[in-house]
């Protein structure tokens, strides 16, 4: 059995179940703090890398600044990762996630240094169940309007930060109610995104997504590659509302995220849909293991 795998910045890999926060981190007191998880594959030369690490980096490095959160330097963010891949299997999937938070409260309130640190975990049982047999969603609603976090920067649209209590509340209820996963709605009726997701489809040979600067989704970097090279795959890319109604004309509707890779929506709200014959060429496109398709 492949075992965790935890390196913590100033000291390097260290056992898995070492204490890392103290107990008046800001990280854990109020969520205070931003994170990156990425999927990890073999590189090709005999060893693993995290996919999308650019991308990643650079999404952290946008969320950070929005918190006003002084980040590390890139390289010793890439060292941790690779500190941490170093550790890892070839022929094992991980879920690599790279976490900074502000620090312990006392020192963060003088500037003092943020903690930070990478942990590697295998792939759980329902995350490859997601790719191989799609997942049931219900929508729920995120309680306003597609455009209000435009207008309301202190509501940290598109920053992933460590305050997630709303998206695994929004999960546990989904789950509550029989279905696999969440999909927000906009209290005016628009489809966003799932908790932890991306929500794409397609839409005849257009391959579309919520766009984010009007709305304040978070950015997915999954699904940022995939439309930059929808042409790869015989597919226009553009970002489009769009309601759950909508998404029942759609020749396959997927939630995308980093370590899932793909998840095709087989149900919203207990409608049922046909399986896309997209899916499985999605996930090899993506480089993600197709699990019987």
């Amino acid at each position: 059995m492949v075992q965790p795998v935890l390196v913590v910045q100033g000291l390097g890999v260290v056992p898995a179940d070492t204490p890392v926060l103290r107990a008046d981190d800001l990280g854990v007191l109020r969520g205070d703090g931003v994170f990156e998880t990425m999927h990890v594959r073999p590189d090709g030369r005999g060893g693993v890398q995290p996919w999308l690490l650019d991308e990643h980096l650079a999404r952290m490095a946008r969320s950070a600044a929005r918190m006003e959160l002084a980040l590390p330097a890139e390289a010793a963010l890439r060292e941790l990762a690779a500190l941490a891949c170093a550790q890892w299997p070839a022929e094992v999937e991980g879920a690599l996630r790279l976490t900074c938070t502000r620090g312990p409260e006392a020192s963060a309130a003088s500037g003092g240094p943020v903690t930070c640190f990478a942990s590697l975990n295998p792939i759980g049982a329902a995350t490859l169940a997601a790719r191989r047999d799609g997942i049931t969603v219900t929508t729920i609603s995120l309680g306003y309007p597609a455009d209000a976090r435009t207008s309301a920067p202190w509501l940290l649209g598109g920053v992933k930060s460590l305050s997630y209590a709303i998206n695994m509340a929004s999960q546990r209820w989904a789950l509550a109610q029989g279905a696999d996963d969440a999909l927000w709605v906009s209290q005016d009726g628009y489809a966003l995104e799932g908790p932890t997701s991306t929500l794409a489809w397609l839409d005849g040979d257009v391959l579309c997504t919520v766009p984010v600067e009007p709305t304040g989704i978070l950015p997915g970097t999954t699904a940022r590659h995939l439309l930059d090279h929808a042409a790869d795959l015989g597919w226009t890319a553009a970002e489009r509302m769009v309601t759950p109604a909508g998404l029942a004309a759609a020749d396959g509707v997927w939630l995308l995220s980093s370590v899932r890779g793909v998840a095709e929506l087989r149900s919203i709200d207990g409608v049922a849909s046909a399986p896309s014959a997209h899916t499985g060429n999605l996930l090899g496109y993506l480089g993600f293991p197709s699990l019987g398709y």
